[in-house]
């Protein structure tokens, strides 16, 4: 490869690396190539994009990215999946993937410029998707509301169980 055609696949390894909000490395060796396509398939679905490319210039633009510390990662045949939407979806899908095929390993990967072991993406991966995050912080913020409803409904409540109690009363009589 060419030296401007280095510095060109540099720099969009770059950009990838800036636009990402995670970036999974998996040892990918003893994959077939069925594997791979199924593989591929599900981060597509999810919203990812899985790559080989080549460690020193992985290493040359996660540099640039200013993100420090990957080199330790980068030992022998690497894949990447970038993740741009949410930061646990490459996560799950190749720690799924992973359980399934024990032949791929996690790496490491990265998650919001810093560096996390496999045991980082194995703990993002268990995370709750975004929509249910924010589900339950809607359910923590109405429950105070919920609560006082029915605090300030009860005088009021007990008041029309007296007034029942004594209509029920007087026509008994």
């Amino acid at each position: 490869m060419a030296r401007p055609e280095k510095e060109a696949l540099v720099k969009e390894i770059q950009e990838k690396f800036e636009k990402s909000k995670s970036v999974i490395l998996v040892d990918y060796r003893g994959l077939n190539v069925a594997e791979v396509t199924e593989l591929r398939k599900k981060m597509r679905e999810a919203g990812t994009e899985y790559k080989v490319l080549k460690n020193t210039m992985t290493s040359r633009a996660a540099k640039a990215a200013n993100i420090e510390g990957l080199d330790d990662l980068l030992v022998g045949p690497i894949a990447l999946a970038f993740s741009y939407d949410d930061h646990t979806s490459a996560a799950k899908v190749l720690s799924a993937f992973a359980k399934d095929n024990k032949k791929m390993q996690l790496i490491g990967g990265v998650l919001d410029g810093k560096i996390i072991d496999a045991a980082g993406v194995k703990a993002l991966s268990e995370l709750p998707s975004r929509e249910v995050l924010l589900g339950k912080i809607a359910g923590m913020l109405q429950a105070p509301m919920r609560g006082m409803a029915t605090v300030l409904s009860g005088p009021l409540r007990n008041f029309v169980y007296a007034i029942e109690a004594v209509r029920k009363q007087q026509a008994v009589e």
